[in-house]
């Protein structure tokens, strides 16, 4: 008898953290796509997935009156795989199926290292109003054979943050993109963790706060912190090498 082929490996959603077992209804979702490598077609890790578990469950007690709901999303591989660029797919079934469980809500694509830009890649979904990309891996442009896109974040609000010291991630690289971006898109800003690394570990209260104020402010319309604000309302390039004030959470309150 010939043996059958293993199975390929399905993307999914992870366990929904937030309103769906809150008596507000769900009139949000954040999707959180983990950090992944540029190749490979193993099975996707489970330590990313966890690290941004802890995140979502933080953006969900954050937003909680506001109906939010946080989804970690589980790929099919762990790389990004050239051309095939499964994590991006990936990010686009997520928030097919987002529409599928929810209908019409607004999502904002959250993603940290690969799964940065795995979040900046699928914004065009029409389901998307948002991007918070933490530490995004990008190709250097003066290698890649074309530019990362840019088109797609048109419409949408978009945060970067980056560690200064990031030696996975080249902060220059989320900067130029940004500056692409910024010119037809003025919903797009940046932050810079000074000091901090690829994890984002040193001023992971700020960092975190931050990633909350953007969300409820994108998603559901509440007013941005003043350092949010402002960073979307200046220029370039102010408004993409802002630094991350030390005091962010306490700013906010929580």
């Amino acid at each position: 008898m010939a043996q059958q082929a293993p199975a390929l490996p399905e993307a999914r959603l992870g366990r929904a953290v937030g309103a769906s077992g809150a008596p507000v209804a769900v009139s949000g979702v954040v999707l959180l796509l983990p950090d992944g490598d540029p190749v490979s077609r193993r099975r996707s890790s489970a330590l990313p997935y966890a690290a941004l578990q802890r995140t979502a469950r933080r953006l969900a007690r954050a937003a909680r009156d506001d109906g939010l709901a946080a989804h970690v999303v589980r790929y099919r591989f762990r790389g990004w795989n050239g051309t095939d660029a499964h994590l991006a797919r990936d990010a686009a079934w997520a928030v097919d199926e987002v529409v599928r469980r929810y209908g019409d809500v607004p999502v904002c694509l959250a993603g940290h290292g690969m799964g940065g830009r795995a979040a900046l890649h699928a914004a065009g979904h029409d389901a998307v109003t948002s991007v918070l990309a933490l530490a995004p891996w990008l190709p250097d442009d003066d290698l890649a054979a074309d530019p990362e896109p840019v088109k797609q974040l048109v419409g949408r609000q978009v945060l970067i943050v980056h560690g200064t010291t990031d030696a996975r991630s080249d902060p220059e690289l989320s900067y130029r993109l940004a500056e692409r971006a910024k010119k037809t898109n003025r919903d797009t800003c940046r932050f810079e963790v000074h000091s901090d690394g690829h994890g984002l570990r040193q001023h992971r209260a700020e960092v975190v706060a931050l990633a909350a104020d953007f969300v409820r402010g994108a998603l559901f319309s509440r007013a941005y912190a003043r350092p949010v604000a402002d960073a979307f309302a200046a220029p370039p390039p102010l408004g993409l090498r802002m630094p991350l004030a030390a005091g962010f959470g306490r700013t906010l309150g929580r």
